[in-house]
């Protein structure tokens, strides 16, 4: 299992987590999402209020879907908005807020949920032993780091973990989510992906079909609920299949703006 320390900027910033989501955590708490906004490859500057923002809409809708098992959501607000390269900040808060998670919560069950670089700190830091889940939503996944070593994968194993990713990203090239997927499957089979056919970047054309497929994946993965066929085909489908899964328009009785 990986750990990470906090050395980050220089005015000694520490990571927070956000008040909970959609008035979550009223009730007997039974899972925790822990939400992980987008950054910049190289930063010290504050965490982006918008990118904070941004996530808001997919934890509420985790809250709503999940509210009988007393799911709650908090996003986390960063040290600084950066990776920055070998020191990988974003993972570290990501790992910080798990275990804030588990001081807060008790022994329940985690789902780690990014978007973007956000997407990259999920993954690296699911090695954590409260994580059970992991959703990256198009994830930045370079093959070109400081280090020049790919991402690793061991720390996914015993996790359910599900990337989705726009076909027309043109700021986090889908191919190498791609990559990363059948590296990762080959360490752990509870891993799948789906492609948003002619979405970008922020998923926005079909951000209703995204909350839903992200909601069955994390209650499926949490509190075993059962989930939509497309979901236990790609699991269950041997790569390439399973990992160019196609999230089809009305998933989940989404609407069509």
């Amino acid at each position: 299992m990986a750990h990470f320390a906090l050395v980050g900027p220089p005015d000694a910033r520490r990571p927070r987590l956000g008040r909970s989501v959609a008035g979550s955590g009223t009730s007997a708490v039974g899972g925790v999402v822990l939400l992980l906004p987008d950054g910049e490859p190289s930063s010290r500057r504050r965490a982006s209020a918008r990118a904070h923002a941004a996530m808001l809409p997919l934890g509420r809708a985790l809250v709503r879907a999940g509210r009988d098992e007393g799911l709650v959501a908090h996003v986390v607000r960063y040290r600084a908005r950066g990776w920055n390269g070998a020191d990988a900040d974003l993972a570290a808060d990501a790992a910080w807020a798990v275990a804030e998670a588990v001081r807060r919560y008790g022994d329940v069950p985690v789902c780690l949920a990014g978007h973007g670089l956000g997407g990259r700190a999920a993954l690296r830091a699911a090695g954590e032993d409260a994580v059970g889940a992991v959703l990256a939503l198009a994830p930045w996944l370079p093959e070109d780091d400081v280090a020049a070593e790919p991402e690793p994968v061991r720390q996914l194993v015993g996790r359910r973990v599900l990337l989705v990713h726009g076909t027309n990203d043109s700021r986090r090239d889908p191919e190498l989510s791609f990559r990363f997927a059948e590296r990762a499957k080959k360490a752990n089979r509870e891993t799948c992906r789906f492609e948003v056919h002619s979405d970008g970047h922020a998923l926005r054309q079909y951000a209703d079909e995204v909350r839903a497929l992200a909601a069955d994946f994390v209650l499926g993965a949490l509190f075993s609920r059962p989930v939509a066929r497309p979901l236990t085909d790609a699991f269950a489908a041997p790569p390439p299949l399973g990992l160019r899964m196609p999230l089809a328009a009305g998933f989940g009785g989404a609407r069509r703006r």
